[in-house]
């Protein structure tokens, strides 16, 4: 078998030497084998194919045509042995007789582009636009990545566009298209209109080449001569590397890699040329295929070689420039590597700018040549005005810090290794603030201390002295910092005032609620409160930005936690109410994507979402935020639902989701322990209700996340007295039909409250009209009143509790379309209007008058935001 499909390399010795191996057995008496004369012949025609000249089959013939075929057969395994079995010998004997051509790189892109013209060329004369259309695109990517090398347009190329133009816009060519249209198919036609967009574009792109090659051809054709020339004869007189010795590695040899640029040249990095270097990297910045590595890398030798100031500060806002176009995309963060750089290289600039006041940055500036060196001297007032933007460099570099925060894991090591780089960044924005107070520049100088504000307004006191600190230790300090022994108040306010005096509404609206976040992050709830009053933000805030309405919502949540911190139990749940109550808590923060069940986003729907996330280090703890809402809520719903007696009015529910948690608690048929922090809460409502305040106030202080809560103490001390008040004030509204007379003392030793207090909340609930009893001090009794109420009066009661909801439903409505700052004189017009806001004023007193004498809620049901924080705090007397 093996000699019929014996392969090229095979010799004919090995064939030989089996012969005579078969010979000699059958002379020492071997079983007789056929001889293989017959066989060869057989074995070439197979190979040879049915073409083959040798059909004849005797064994006359055989001898003959064996010994030809063993010669041919010789020759070919011969030719294929020295193709694929080379020695040293055998490719000395070749390197001599054949020579490769090398072309250049340049050489082989215009063979390309010419073979594309060609094949345009074609397809013009048989009306194919389809395949016009795809080497045309072809073409012109080619002619585009040679440009991204330095190379100039080809006169090819621009022939071979007006030569396009000319069949596509010339009479004839509209004639046959006429005629030519009817018999086209869809795919074709729409190719022959794509074309006309095409060449259209790609002509206003290479307009002044167009009009070049049309005003003189073989000009055009002498310039693009000229420009190749230098290098191909740069390469012919490069000198042959020697070989390189036996014991000589590949690591030794000189890198012959040269930077060039436009027209081939190589850039030489001198003083006299750094402006024309800055000239091509940027006419090369933005364009396709650009390699911005090596564009950093020639600006970063241009920084080296300049001299003076005026060169520095115009290489330096190009690198900086060149650095944050390396990476293009906007989902992703840049390199951390390059932000530092980045980082250095704007300090470096504000530096220069403020040692030497004759240069100056600015966004608009007269025209300058960029290729002339520039000082003070030579111009009129003494200063050299720059076209450039610090400011947007440093709001640049702010955001791509945040951005790279939002991409790593928050919790790895890595997070806060890159925390870390804030520090430097604080110092920058405070040396951009040194400069734009120097320069006078009102505009830049807003925005920048809006950016220092943003860095420290939710910090604790020690981070914000460790940044200070930092800034201290620098050359460069702005007018408004922070001495060791002073307060962050102090610095927050007095970088707040500058803001307020701004004319950019949008930096006094952010100033404000950063201010107001800071008031409430330190318990200064009364004065964080009247600003929120004062400054109306939550009647326009709906027309704002995302990121301003992202930052009021952190400013509320914070504001009720600085409530509920006070003991403030009432304006913290009124407070906290409106976030709760959308059930979208992480996407109203920017703490997360909320996925609602019939509603899906498209990515990039998503992306801009995630966009808007905040870093993780300033996340406000939605657990902890939860547990101070429900606890605010069960304070103040327990009470409320034990001094009603309808279940129409039960319905009528404060705090929503509250009221929603509690009704399935009281659906489930079997309870256990309590796991989570709404299930300490439900329990703990549950024995609130029952009287046990003893339980509830155990099961509310087992919450382990009031340990993240500074003071915590403080906070569960104060839980457990209000835990005890409202204890008390249940225990009256459930159990005072059942008495008609009861011990203060017996009060005070059910509830272990001081006779003074029981007697203070006894009393204040007779006032407000919440108990029907009067206070009897010199027996220490309450005396309860029974009230037994006519079917009239009952029937009067229930329509004005309808007459009531009736006119705040209209009052909603025609807030909803004037507007929830529209006054009663902007509805109506003169006294009417007050006239009918004082009947309406007194018919809601009415209806809380009748609610009270019947036990019922206070006004407070329902209240909004705005009633909420105005409320006054426990234990001083409400006007009436």
């Amino acid at each position: 078998m093996s000699r019929f499909f014996r392969q090229a390399g095979d010799s004919d010795s090995d064939s030989e030497s089996s012969e005579e191996e078969l010979m000699s057995s059958d002379e020492e008496g071997a079983p007789a084998a056929p001889k293989p004369t017959a066989t060869k012949p057989a074995m070439s025609r197979f190979l040879k194919g049915a073409g083959s000249d040798s059909s004849s089959s005797s064994e006359e013939e055989g001898s003959d045509e064996d010994e030809s075929d063993e010669e041919s057969e010789a020759e070919e395994g011969a030719q294929k042995r020295s193709r694929f079995l080379r020695t040293e010998s055998d490719d000395e004997d070749s390197d001599e007789d054949v020579r490769r051509v090398v072309k250049s790189a340049r050489d082989k892109r215009l063979e390309e582009m010419e073979a594309c013209g060609r094949t345009i060329d074609n397809a013009v004369k048989i009306n194919d636009w389809v395949a016009i259309s795809n080497e045309f695109d072809k073409l012109v990517r080619m002619v585009q990545r040679s440009q991204n090398v330095a190379d100039p347009v080809p006169p090819f190329f621009v022939r071979t566009l007006i030569n396009i133009e000319g069949t596509l816009n010339g009479a004839v060519a509209r004639e046959k298209e006429k005629e030519a249209k009817k018999k086209m198919n869809a795919s074709n036609a729409r190719a022959l209109n794509g074309m006309k967009q095409k060449v259209k574009k790609v002509l206003k792109e290479y307009e002044a080449d167009v009009k070049r090659y049309q005003a003189d051809s073989e000009a055009f054709e002498r310039e693009y001569s000229a420009a190749v020339a230098p290098q191909e004869a740069a390469g012919a007189q490069r000198p042959k590397k020697a070989k390189k010795a036996a014991g000589e590695s590949d690591e030794e040899a000189p890198d012959d890699f040269t930077t060039v640029g436009k027209g081939g040249k190589a850039m030489q990095f001198t003083t006299e040329s750094i402006f024309k270097n800055l000239q091509l990297v940027q006419e090369a910045r933005g364009k396709k295929n650009t390699d911005r590595h090596e564009q950093i890398r020639i600006l970063e030798k241009l920084l080296e070689v300049a001299v003076t100031s005026y060169q520095r500060i115009r290489v330096l806002l190009t690198l900086v420039s060149a650095r944050f176009d390396y990476n293009s995309s906007v989902s992703s963060h840049m390199p951390i590597e390059l932000w530092t750089s980045a980082q250095r290289e704007v300090d470096q600039l504000i530096a220069i700018v403020l040692r030497e006041p004759g240069y100056a940055i600015q966004e608009v500036t007269d025209e300058y040549d960029e290729l002339a060196e520039r000082s003070p001297e030579t111009e009129k007032d003494g200063v050299v005005r720059i076209r450039g933007s610090i400011i947007s460099f440093v709001d640049r570099l702010d955001d791509e810090f945040t951005k790279s925060l939002q991409n790593i894991d928050p919790h790895g090591t890595e997070y806060v290794d890159r925390l870390k780089d804030e520090k430097g960044l604080y110092c920058t924005i405070c040396r951009a603030q040194a400069l734009y107070e120097q320069n006078k520049q009102e505009d830049p100088l807003g925005r920048v201390i809006m950016r220092r504000l943003e860095h420290i307004y939710s910090k604790p006191d020690a981070v914000v002295h460790a940044l200070e600190a930092s800034v201290e230790a620098s050359q460069i300090k702005p007018s408004i910092v922070l001495s060791a022994d002073s307060k962050t108040s102090s610095l927050i306010h007095s970088l707040c005032v500058h803001l307020y005096k701004s004319s950019n509404s949008f930096l006094r609206t952010r100033a404000m609620l950063c201010h107001i976040y800071h008031y409430a992050l330190y318990n200064d709830f009364h004065t964080a409160r009247d600003m929120l009053l004062m400054s109306h933000l939550q009647e326009s805030i709906y027309s704002a930005d995302v990121a301003t309405q992202i930052l009021y919502n952190r400013t509320v949540v914070q504001l009720g936690l600085s409530a509920f911190r006070c003991g403030l139990i009432r304006e913290s749940q009124a407070t906290l109410q409106d976030i709760f109550t959308t059930q979208r808590v992480k996407e109203l923060l920017a703490q997360g994507v909320h996925q609602q069940r019939y509603q899906v986003l498209t990515p990039e729907q998503e992306k801009t979402e995630r966009a808007r996330q905040l870093p993780f280090h300033m996340h406000i703890n939605t657990e902890l935020l939860e547990a101070a809402f429900l606890v605010s809520s069960m304070l103040v719903e327990i009470p409320l639902l034990a001094s009603i007696d309808t279940d129409e009015q039960k319905r009528k529910a404060i705090s929503k989701p509250f009221r929603r948690l509690l009704d399935f608690a009281d659906r489930q048929v079997f309870t256990g322990p309590p796991e989570s922090t709404r299930d300490h809460i439900m329990q703990a409502s549950k024995a609130l209700q029952n009287g046990e305040w003893e339980k509830c106030r155990d099961l509310i202080q087992s919450i382990k996340i009031w340990s993240l809560m500074p003071e915590c103490n403080a906070v569960k001390e104060m839980l457990a007295k209000r835990i005890q008040e409202e204890g008390l004030r249940t225990y009256l509204f459930t159990y005072a039909p059942h008495y008609s007379t009861l011990s203060l003392a017996l009060l005070s030793r059910t509830f272990s409250l001081p006779l003074r207090a029981v007697t203070s909340i006894v009393s204040k609930m007779i006032w407000n009209e919440e108990l029907s009893a009067s206070l009897d001090q010199a027996a220490g009794v309450v005396v309860f009143h029974r009230i037994e109420l006519s079917r009239t009066q009952q029937l009067a009661q229930i329509l004005a509790d309808k007459v009531n909801s009736m006119v705040e439903q209209n009052e909603k409505a025609l807030d909803n379309r004037l507007g929830p700052a529209a006054s009663w004189n902007d509805r109506a017009d003169g006294g009417k209007g007050d006239k009918r806001g004082e009947q309406t004023q007194e018919r809601r007193r009415g209806g809380e008058r009748s609610r009270g004498a019947r036990g019922g809620a206070r006004g407070g049901r329902g209240a909004r935001f705005a009633q909420g924080l105005g409320n006054q705090m426990p234990g001083t007397q409400r006007s009436r």
